[in-house]
């Protein structure tokens, strides 16, 4: 399998060495507009190729798509991250350009491509990606539920005092700081509800460090966060290459599901060899659908931003 990642910032870097570390994939390609920084980014990952034990290309390219040809997955990782105090909306006019060029520069190489879009605000350059490409929905596919819910589970385990494997949730709607729905009432610790663990208003702080989890993070670095999105997507990756229908709450494009149309938000979607191989249906109580609308009208709001 050839992936490609668009960006070769801290984030991309980081896709790109997760995907290396794991060896599944034949080759990754990383493609910046820098000149030289996306070279020096790969000949330094692939100097621990020893050390990791890993047998993956990684190969740098300076703004050449030609060799981006042939790739079976492209992440979109291209534009300016936020700084303290920015919304992930305020991103919007400079990213969207930024995301269409790309979109449109690797289906020009790479026809049967599947899209992986993590550049913020990222339901909303989802979006843009359906609307400007014509793409299936099923191989156009947000990032941001995939990195909530590992941002939940950690804050989850934090308030349980427990391993993190034990800790099971899930994350869905917008991936904004207020659009996020942690399902606190869906989550479990070894099939446990954790309501039978914490108290309401404990979980309640839960879900609220969950959606400000990016937030904090701009705050303390001084730029977004680059581990957790890039682990997050090297997941995704892994389960669309080896065909794994694994779930994992992505922004995905709904024509009805979840009550909703013609918008991308985060829902639980299964990932194998064809990209989004079903959106899953759960049931949602009534605070839950009733902050899954909300989230979809945010998200409307900031789509209404675009020029298409």
């Amino acid at each position: 399998m050839k992936v490609t990642v668009v960006g070769a910032g801290a984030v991309g870097a980081s896709c790109a060495e997760y995907i290396a570390i794991k060896n599944f994939a034949s080759e990754v390609v990383v493609l910046d507009i820098k000149e030289g920084f996306a070279e020096g980014k790969a000949m330094d990952l692939m100097q621990t190729a020893s050390l990791n034990g890993f047998d993956t290309k990684i190969t740098g390219i300076t703004n050449d798509y030609s060799k981006t040809a042939g790739s079976d997955v492209a992440i979109i990782t291209s534009g300016i991250p936020r700084k303290p105090g920015m919304t992930r909306e305020e991103l919007i006019g400079i990213n969207a350009g930024i995301v269409k060029a790309v979109s449109s520069s690797l289906l020009e190489h790479s026809p049967n491509v599947i899209l992986i879009v993590v550049s913020n605000p990222m339901d909303t350059m989802t979006y843009l990606v359906h609307k400007t490409t014509g793409l299936p929905k099923n191989r156009i596919i947000g990032m941001g539920g995939a990195l909530d819910s590992a941002r939940f589970k950690y804050r989850l385990a934090e308030a349980l005092e427990a391993p993190i494997s034990d800790v099971d949730g899930m994350v869905i709607g917008g991936h904004s700081d207020t659009g996020m729905v942690p399902l606190t009432a869906h989550a479990t610790r070894n099939s446990i509800k954790v309501s039978e663990f914490l108290s309401e208003e404990r979980l309640a702080q839960v879900s609220e460090d969950t959606k400000v989890g990016g937030a904090t993070l701009t705050k303390l670095l001084g730029t977004s966060a680059w581990y957790a999105p890039g682990a997050a997507v090297s997941s995704m990756v892994q389960a669309i290459a080896c065909d794994q229908k694994k779930m994992f709450p992505c922004s995905a494009f709904l024509e009805g599901e979840y009550g909703l149309n013609d918008i991308c938000i985060g829902v639980p979607v299964l990932l194998g060899k064809n990209g989004i191989e079903k959106i899953v249906k759960i049931e949602l109580t009534e605070a839950e659908k009733a902050k899954m609308k909300e989230s979809a009208e945010g998200v409307r709001k900031t789509n209404g931003l675009l020029t298409l």
